[in-house]
């Protein structure tokens, strides 16, 4: 039985759709693009200024501490000198469920909001930001738990080990009713508009900014801070930025249905079948540790770790053997993007472009590069690049399409650069910002560079040209900070950015790395130099 379920990709369109109410007839007339945003600030919008990252976050008081809260403060410590906060995914674990925002969004990130004084006066889908702060959606804030798993908990001894206060998670009774949860804590809902007229006064009231592209919501630290959807972009200091849900194209490729693909099935059923029994030996250990000794304590937390990380990948495997599954990805969204960014190119206004995203396409985390939608997310981006780079032609002048790719998922932070890859994606900074709560990940044994396998014709015009090799490096990590050491040694940097965007076109961009770790029981702040790229 699975632990949590994942809706299905035009599940998570049609959901989201509604409750934007996509292009109904009122938003239309008005011709307002529910894709942008204009956002409203007291300072001139000069071309140097700063913002924060954060990234995979939304957990709550464990075993007596609270990683987010040390990242909270991290920030709000840095917060009068930066224009806003991006979050690349995850706000809430573990299934995104509407009754953990307060304990693991509200409470951590009070100073950010409106009435935060009294954090638990506010309703999670009521929340005004006093300072921006814009997220995307990650895996999590779309799971939900089966409709069984309540009924069974009760009696089936793997659901109960899993669900017991030895392993310490953000479970809840119920899901994120594939990311309604969400939808209402971030987006503009409004789908909660039904009375006659309502619709059109809030349409009035907040759509009120005038753009190339019609026009959009306007978002008013302290008075109205909704998002326009799930995805979206806006403007600031020249830079144009480029919020994506990579939930709808992480869709893992059809295996084919060749001699090949046959074998490959038969190695992931296998692979399936070893994981399960690995999650069962570890639940069983689990069972027989005890969280108030010290030493099995941190036992708990390696195999806490080790659980997640095994029911991602019987996810990844599950959804490359789904019986049922289609191609499905969300064309519409990807299209988008690359109108919008061949547009941005075109805009003499704009200096530089910055996407931020859930799911990394570069990273060296222990289990995510060789995931089946790792793999996915970076084929369709590159897709979407190569037709930029077809349209932008000579504009480019050597640049990378895009200046900065921002993402999580991955439980560490990470800065990775793309080398030749063969395709638009080369040569861009990729920075993995996901290690801001949740518990951390280490580094792949492999290290820090990523080969790629070679396309059958790529390989055969290899061979042509004397090169036996059948794969080329395509990215190296340059920074990785995440979970090591063992047992009572054992090192857990947490860690958010402050990004200093610097004047000049291309753009500069100085990363400043905030880390506090928890070392033999300790909270200290850890130093990085600062880095331009």
């Amino acid at each position: 039985m699975k632990f949590v379920s994942d809706p299905q990709i035009k599940v998570k369109i049609r959901k989201m759709n509604e409750r934007v109410r996509w292009q109904e007839q009122s938003i239309v007339h008005r011709g307002i693009d529910q894709t942008r945003m204009v956002l409203e600030s007291q300072t001139t919008d000069s071309p140097e200024f700063s913002f924060l990252v954060v990234g995979d976050s939304g957990t709550g008081n464990h075993r007596g501490y609270n990683p987010q809260r040390q990242i909270a403060e991290q920030m709000v410590s840095e917060r009068e000198t930066c224009r806003f906060v991006l979050h690349t995914g995850d706000v809430v674990y573990l299934v995104g469920s509407s009754e953990y925002y307060l304990q693991n969004f509200i409470r951590p990130y009070r100073e950010f909001i409106v009435g935060g004084e009294h954090p638990s006066r506010i309703a999670y889908d009521r929340m005004v930001f006093n300072f921006p702060f814009l997220p995307v959606p990650g895996n999590h804030d779309y799971y939900d738990l089966p409709i069984v798993y309540g009924i069974l908990s009760a009696t089936a001894l793997p659901l109960r080990r899993l669900l017991g206060s030895k392993l310490d998670l953000d479970v809840g009774w119920h899901g994120s009713d594939r990311g309604n949860a969400y939808a209402k804590a971030f987006l503009d809902y409004l789908q909660a508009h039904k009375m006659p007229g309502e619709l059109d006064r809030h349409l009035d009231a907040h759509y009120t900014a005038s753009t190339s592209t019609g026009r959009c919501l306007r978002y008013q630290p302290g008075r109205f801070t909704r998002l326009p959807n799930r995805y979206y972009t806006f403007r600031s200091g020249g830079i144009d930025f480029f919020a994506l849900d990579s939930n709808t194209f992480n869709e893992p490729l059809p295996i084919p249905k060749t001699k090949q693909g046959d074998i490959r099935r038969q190695n992931l059923e296998l692979d399936r079948q070893k994981l399960e029994q690995e999650k069962l030996a570890m639940l069983e250990m689990c069972d027989r540790l005890n969280p108030q000794i010290p030493e099995e304590a941190e036992q708990l937390d390696d195999l806490a770790a080790k659980l997640e990380q095994v029911d991602e990948m019987l996810m990844d495997i599950d959804k490359q053997l789904s019986p049922d599954r289609t191609a499905a990805t969300d064309v519409e969204q990807l299209e988008w993007l690359k109108k919008r960014l061949i547009d941005s190119w075109r805009d003499s206004e704009v200096r530089g472009r910055v996407i931020y995203l859930h799911h990394p396409p570069y990273v060296t985390e222990a289990t995510k590069w060789n995931q089946a939608q790792t793999l996915a997310v970076r084929l369709r981006l590159r897709e979407v690049l190569d037709g930029v780079a077809d349209a932008v032609g000579e504009a480019a002048r050597g640049r990378p399409l895009v200046d900065l790719v921002l993402t999580g998922h991955a439980h560490c932070l990470e800065y990775l650069r793309t080398g030749n890859t063969g395709h638009g994606d080369s040569g861009i900074n990729w920075i993995v910002c996901g290690g801001s709560g949740h518990s951390l990940r280490r580094q792949r044994p492999e290290g820090p560079m990523l080969q790629e396998a070679l396309s059958p014709e790529a390989y055969r015009l290899g061979r042509q040209s004397g090169s036996e090799t059948a794969s080329r490096r395509v990215a190296e990590s340059l920074l990785f900070v995440g979970r090591s050491g063992q047992g009572s040694h054992k090192r857990r940097p947490y860690s958010c950015l402050r990004i200093d965007v610097l004047d000049g076109c291309p753009p500069k961009f100085r990363i400043r790395p905030l880390v506090v770790e928890r070392f033999e029981g300790k909270w200290q702040d850890i130093s990085i130099k600062p880095f331009v790229i």
